[in-house]
């Protein structure tokens, strides 16, 4: 059963503006109040930023089905991780060189998206055996972990992906891997932040206004491609401007 078309709703052009602005403000925050601070209107911001990521996980499988050649669209996923990896570490002073500091959000979120993709293809390919498909997706878990939404954005792709055209079953399946990372962030990182986590919920009344088409502009996929290590970059010359080269921020989503 495919996504139905909603004579009204948001067509994904606009979704995916909705959570970019929702990034923009999130990134914004950690650079201007580093560090997990609970200043009320910090968390506002947090909260508001956690539109973007089930978004973006609902469209890169929404992005699986429609694409005419998965391999272009690894490829692109693929090279805009690498670009970002050192956006993405110079906007929140991570060493560009892994695991220095810790093993939590060394690379941007680009990553599980692209291995995500690749998951759906995995589960698709008959060519793969039952156990093929298990031991590569747990292979995939492990080079996703240390990544910003860790392999949960590769799993939750994975969870919408296959149960796309049962709505209620993609967000209980965001929900329950959403869950899980801040279960994490719960034990490991911080409290306050592990419940801003859960405000992944604010993404469901959005993703449910999706009336199944692209719309007009068909630049909006390019735009992001090219706006996400922007972006960064220059909140990355903010950060020093504001905090010095060395300073690193613990950023993580």
């Amino acid at each position: 059963m495919l996504h139905k078309i909603k004579e009204k709703g948001l067509n994904s052009n606009q979704l995916k503006l909705i959570a970019i602005a929702a990034m923009t403000l999130d990134h914004l925050t950690w650079t201007l109040f580093p560090g997990y601070s609970t200043e009320w209107f910090v968390i506002l911001f947090h909260i508001i930023g956690r539109i973007t990521a089930p978004t973006m996980w609902f469209f890169i499988a929404e992005g699986y089905y429609h694409t005419h050649d998965i391999k272009k669209y690894a490829t692109r996923l693929f090279i805009l991780a690498a670009i970002s990896h050192f956006a993405y570490n110079f906007c929140f002073g991570i060493p560009f060189i892994p695991f220095r500091t810790t093993v939590f959000n060394q690379t941007s979120v680009i990553w599980p998206l692209a291995w995500g993709l690749v998951l759906l293809y995995i589960n698709d390919n008959n060519s793969f055996k039952q156990w093929q498909k298990t031991i590569l997706t747990l292979l995939i878990c492990v080079i996703t972990f240390p990544s910003d939404h860790s392999c949960i954005a590769a799993m939750a792709i994975l969870h919408i992906g296959v149960n796309r055209g049962n709505f209620k079953k993609q967000m209980a399946g965001m929900m329950l891997w959403t869950s899980m990372y801040a279960l994490v962030y719960f034990l490991f990182i911080d409290k306050v932040y592990a419940l801003i986590q859960l405000c992944n919920c604010l993404t469901i009344p959005l993703l449910w206004l999706y009336n199944g088409e692209r719309g007009t502009h068909k630049g909006i996929g390019k735009l992001f491609y090219v706006y996400y290590p922007l972006h960064l970059f220059i909140f990355g010359i903010l950060r020093v401007i504001l905090w010095g080269i060395e300073f690193v921020t613990g950023a993580a989503n």
